[in-house]
């Protein structure tokens, strides 16, 4: 691969034209038919390579990386080969940069003027090849410009249109599309729903179960016992969607949706819709009533966000999912914090054995555990010995994947050789791709070695635990709700908690004890 001193292939005069690196960007706004063997990505790219290789002449080469970004939007710059391409042009890699058509780098004017103005500050130029234009020159640039403000102006009439379109299609009643809801189907025409007589019965029986119990847990217990399940339905395309467990999240999205009483909603605004209600207006307003009470509502679901200091370290046992903050109230306003297995919460409470713990207590029993480590020899040693034997079963794991990975780019090794002496028509296409997949396996082999020296730099010494807990006592009290809370996550990795057993096992970070050993100094 040439660089910018470099000498490319020689022009019509057999003059030797200087090495253009040219990368080609590609995009599309949606990942359909991204699954096919030829796609939209790969129809830019070969548009581009065919331009690029039209000029040869001066130095055009083309770069074999690829800047793909399938299912990104163009509206903004979060997109993952794009940030790849800017930091190789601010690595020095590219000369220039091809695209199919303007709008496959940006649609908004702001962001393509902040990507030009990078693109030039490294000497780097653009061309669109559908648009016959290049950065290169100053009447390109003005070129640019005209089309991106054009660009941008048909972008906002298109948003303002469809705005209104929808906006008048609300206030008319009709439905407006998204993801069909239980108890309807969708028109065979579109545009309408229809009611499903078996969905809607389940649907009055769920309000009616809600309105008798008054209680989002209850009534999830009664319909998992019934085997009742969200709406499944099948795309155009013949695949099978939705039929996903009720949870308390989706249970109160059901209870709070307007569309079952026959209105549509736009903004703030409720207006009657063209379909036939479900729910009929006085079990309805019972139920919001009751949901009201509850301190339930369509926003919130009554359980607050909590700076807890286990969050994210406590699991249940028995479920083997995480076990979350939440609270509950009495009559005097007065709040209970525990812990609750999240899916106790979301399904039902009778699914789980452990249910909850009170959050004072256990997060009581997590700090006096660790104030005795710098105290207790035998602890030290078990927590030595355990993340002997946590670092061992790593490096076991690292070393199996780099050997794996290791041959796998031996095979990729030995089929490029075998193409190179075939010499065919399809031999750089598929030298390209194998190029890709070894140099993601070797990004994947160095990634693991990075960590294998990092596993290997974690054996724990006992001075380690008398250093970093020896005076864990005396200055806990001392620190804010945040700063304890970062000591816990860099000291712990996981906190498993059988309530069935009465049982709590800690799972330490050896990378965070040395951290907090060298860390002490400051605690004292």
């Amino acid at each position: 691969m040439g660089n910018n001193n470099g000498n490319g292939n020689g022009n019509a005069k057999g003059d030797k034209a200087k090495t253009v690196r040219v990368a080609i960007y590609t995009r599309k706004s949606t990942d359909e038919g991204l699954d096919r063997d030829f796609n939209s990505l790969d129809n830019q790219r070969e548009a581009c390579e065919a331009y690029i290789n039209s000029q040869k002449h001066e130095g055009w080469i083309v770069l074999p990386e690829r800047y793909d970004d399938g299912g990104y939007s163009g509206g903004n710059l979060e997109r993952p080969a794009l940030k790849l391409l800017i930091a190789d042009v601010e690595a020095g890699k590219i000369d220039a940069i091809t695209v199919y058509k303007l709008d496959r780098l940006s649609r908004s004017l702001l962001d393509f003027t902040k990507l030009i103005e990078i693109f030039e500050r490294h000497n780097v130029s653009f061309t669109s090849i559908t648009q016959s234009f290049s950065t290169k020159n100053s009447i390109g640039r003005l070129t640019l410009n005209i089309l991106l403000s054009f660009a941008e102006f048909e972008r906002s009439i298109i948003q303002e249109k469809t705005r209104d379109k929808i906006s008048a299609s609300r206030k008319k009643g009709k439905w407006t599309g998204g993801m069909p809801i239980l108890g309807y189907d969708v028109a065979p025409q579109g545009g309408k729903l229809i009611i499903n007589n078996d969905e809607a019965a389940i649907v009055q029986s769920i309000f009616s179960l809600y309105l008798k119990h008054k209680s989002i847990l209850s009534t999830l217990k009664d319909i998992t016992n019934k085997g009742w399940t969200m709406k499944k339905w099948t795309t155009k395309k013949g695949i099978e969607r939705g039929g996903k467990e009720f949870n308390k999240n989706n249970l109160l999205g059901m209870l709070t949706n307007i569309l079952y009483t026959g209105k549509v909603k736009h903004h703030d605004q409720s207006y009657q819709g063209e379909h036939t209600a479900i729910i009929n207006d006085e079990l309805w307003q019972n139920v919001q009533n009751a949901l009201k009470q509850n301190g339930k509502n369509g926003n919130q679901s009554g359980i607050i966000a909590y700076s807890s200091l286990l969050k994210g370290l406590l699991y249940c046992e028995p479920c083997q999912t995480l076990m979350i903050h939440t609270y509950s109230q009495n009559n005097k306003k007065i709040r209970y914090h525990y812990y609750a297995c999240q899916r106790a919460l979301k399904i039902s409470w009778d699914t789980c054995p452990t249910k909850s713990i009170p959050a004072q207590e256990i997060e009581r029993f997590v700090v006096e555990r660790i104030n005795c480590i710098g105290k207790d020899a035998a602890m030290i040693a078990e927590i030595i010995k355990e993340t002997g034997i946590q670092n061992k079963n790593k490096l076991e794991k690292l070393y199996s994947d780099e050997k794996e990975l290791s041959q796998k780019l031996k095979s990729y090794n030995m089929q490029m050789r075998s193409v190179i002496a075939k010499e065919n028509g399809d031999s750089i296409t598929k030298l390209a791709d194998l190029q890709d997949a070894m140099r993601d396996i070797e990004a994947k082999i160095n990634g693991i070695r990075e960590e294998l020296r990092a596993v290997k730099s974690n054996k724990l010494e006992a001075q380690d635990l008398t250093t970093a807990f020896g005076h864990f006592n005396d200055v806990w009290s001392l620190l804010s709700l945040r700063e304890q809370a970062r000591i816990i996550h860099l000291l712990i990795e996981k906190i498993n908690y059988d309530g069935e057993n009465q049982t709590v096992s800690i799972t330490f970070r050896p990378t965070g004890i040395k951290k907090l050993a060298k860390e002490a100094g400051n605690f004292v």
